[in-house]
């Protein structure tokens, strides 16, 4: 199958994309993997957009599409993916179009993870990472510490990142509904877009996620 996973973030993309590739035996290519990996292997395409990064400047359309297309291009990727972070806006939903044409090949499925805002804000408000170790990650509420504010594991500081403050938040929830939310529709006109909820407990919300594919897949 060939998925394209989106939804806005905290809906818990990445997770649901590392066990739907896994079920569904595709590769996940992920636009943060596929800049870091592009980044330290000094490809081409790597130093442009670290150029534009280290100005502090979006990385262009073309430099983002273009490393899709070289990953989309290997051998694993032959018979399905699942693309998590791309396309980011219409233009890159219709450059994956006009890409997938060419080799006479289509979309089977948008998956739409859908959370409510509200609900957005209460799971990445809400983290607190460890100063000692990012690898520790509490919840004020879903996962809290034993003891407020220092970590279980080692008794390092817990903190809130200032990516993860409400205010914050709730910017990157206005880029997405600008910016990413229209393609929800462009691929709708298509007949492509499964939406479910991600609601609930990690398996359920996966579970969810296969039984629409499935059902998308037969229809």
């Amino acid at each position: 199958m060939r998925i394209v996973l989106v939804g806005p973030p905290g809906a818990g993309k990445g997770t649901q994309a590392a066990y739907l590739a896994e079920n569904l035996s595709i590769p996940h290519i992920s636009t943060g993997d596929l800049f870091r990996a592009n980044i330290s292997q000094g490809t081409e395409l790597g130093l442009k957009a670290k150029a534009y990064m280290d100005a502090g400047d979006l990385v262009p359309d073309e430099v983002t599409i273009g490393m899709a297309r070289d990953r989309m291009e290997q051998p694993d990727a032959e018979h399905g993916f699942l693309l998590d972070g791309f396309p980011r806006n219409v233009s890159q939903a219709e450059a994956l179009d006009a890409m997938l044409k060419a080799e006479d090949m289509t979309l089977d499925a948008v998956l739409d993870l859908e959370v409510p805002e509200d609900e957005v804000v209460k799971r990445i408000a809400g983290r607190r990472i460890c100063r000692n170790d990012s690898s520790h990650v509490f919840h004020v509420t879903y996962s809290p510490a034993k003891s407020e504010g220092v970590c279980d594991v080692c008794g390092g500081e817990l903190y809130q990142r200032d990516d993860d403050s409400e205010e914050t938040v709730r910017k990157r929830l206005e880029v997405y509904h600008t910016q990413t939310e229209p393609i929800i529709d462009y691929y709708k006109a298509q007949g492509l877009v499964v939406t479910i909820s991600a609601l609930g407990k990690v398996t359920e919300v996966t579970q969810r996620a296969m039984e629409a594919l499935k059902k998308s897949d037969r229809d």
